[in-house]
């Protein structure tokens, strides 16, 4: 049956499956997840704020890609479990927005806000004397918000054009939230405007900063291969590793789902690869990007002490 956007009032979350006992499984182990990413995205962002140790520009980055995490695990965790467990999965139509408003936007402002750790890195490896004056407390609180500023104005231009495709295709989202694919899969008529739009976004806010994030990287390596001693080596490989893992499976599985072309789409891969950058990396980004790091650890104890 043919809808209209004017009498669609709300959508039907699919999820993972319709098994009672594996949407149980399910409900536990995000249950887990969304916990950890509570607890331990919060107790670095207290670390961060309580010991002046920390008062440093990485820190500060670090402390808003925890508040990051919060808020973006929480636009997608609370209606999965809610999903899971209950016979009820529709969504208001209004909630749908929302939640792709929100996801977009955090989405972006991540990968920018990873794109200014990749540049204090560079920062503090090349110019170690003069870090303090290069990321300066204006600097770092520019970045930031430039970052949440830019990115949510993007974040508006692609709801707006995903929620004036015309839904003809009935309202069931074969999906666990709010996305591009099952959207664009509910849609009639042509979509080659949208899909030029949404790949300008996806070069404005995921291509430019992975290309800053790469240059930065490279100039980190020249700076490693002019340092003589192994310990030297090592100590600059550990502050980087973690972080330039994170960003690769961050980057990589955001593109692998947006820039393919619409045809290609595969709703049942999507889900398990959508997964990983909206429940998982929200969870893994604190362990093991900072409650690994030796300051954090005695934050940490003195803390607990």
């Amino acid at each position: 049956m043919e809808r209209s956007n004017h009498t669609l009032t709300e959508f039907i979350l699919v999820g993972f499956t319709t098994d009672p006992v594996i949407q149980l499984v399910l409900f536990v182990v995000f249950l887990s997840m969304y916990s950890l990413t509570l607890v331990a995205n919060t107790t670095l962002i207290i670390l961060i704020c309580n010991d002046s140790r920390l008062h440093t520009p990485m820190y500060f980055f670090t402390g808003n890609l925890s508040f990051l995490d919060l808020w973006y695990s929480s636009v997608y965790a609370p209606k999965i479990l809610v999903t899971c467990i209950s016979e009820d999965k529709s969504i208001s139509f209004a909630g749908c927005v929302c939640q792709f408003f929100f996801s977009a936007g955090l989405a972006y402002s991540e990968c920018y806000l990873l794109a200014a750790v990749a540049y204090d890195h560079y920062v503090a490896i090349s110019k170690p004397l003069l870090y303090s004056q290069a990321m300066s407390i204006k600097l770092c609180a520019f970045l930031v918000t430039s970052s949440y500023l830019g990115t949510f104005t993007n974040s508006s231009i692609i709801t707006k054009r995903t929620f004036a495709l015309n839904f003809c295709s009935g309202n069931v989202i074969d999906d666990f939230f709010c996305d591009v694919p099952p959207l664009v899969k509910l849609a009639c008529g042509r979509k080659d405007g949208y899909q030029t739009v949404l790949y300008f976004l996806l070069a404005s806010n995921v291509i430019i900063p992975t290309v800053f994030i790469l240059a930065s990287y490279l100039f980190i390596i020249a700076t490693i291969l002019r340092i003589r001693s192994t310990q030297g080596h090592l100590k600059v490989f550990s502050t980087c590793s973690s972080h330039l893992v994170f960003v690769t499976l961050y980057y990589g599985s955001i593109l692998y789902i947006y820039s393919r072309p619409q045809s290609s789409y595969s709703l049942d891969r999507d889900k398990i690869i959508s997964t990983f950058y909206t429940v998982v990396f929200p969870m893994w980004n604190p362990m093991i990007y900072s409650l690994r790091n030796k300051d954090v650890k005695e934050a940490l104890n003195t803390l607990i002490k």
